[in-house]
């Protein structure tokens, strides 16, 4: 038989969650990898996020939180929050004081 190595990874430490409870790191990661989404378009940056929430949260959380999203009840934003392009040309110039 021949044995397989795998090299087993924890998520990194954050410190904004120094505590021994991670209940808050699953979910803000998620948060943070669904917005990455929405922002970059399912971009391979976001791939961070979604394995440090599947590494913490529970199945049973992720499933329900899913189902939530697309039911358009989840208890938190997740959208693109984008300050519009403005053309330059359309700003009028401020009148100069005498």
């Amino acid at each position: 038989m021949s044995e397989e190595k795998c090299k087993l990874k924890t998520v990194p430490f954050d410190p904004r969650f120094p505590q021994t409870n991670q209940t808050l790191n699953c979910y803000v990661n998620y948060i943070d990898y669904h917005r990455c989404v929405e922002v970059l378009d399912g971009d391979d940056r976001c791939e961070y996020f979604k394995k440090v929430f599947t590494t913490l949260c529970p199945f049973a959380w992720v499933e329900r939180w899913d189902r939530l999203r697309e039911e358009g009840i989840f208890p938190n934003k997740i959208v693109r929050v984008c300050k519009p392009k403005v053309d330059e040309t359309d700003i009028e110039p401020k009148p100069q004081k005498e």
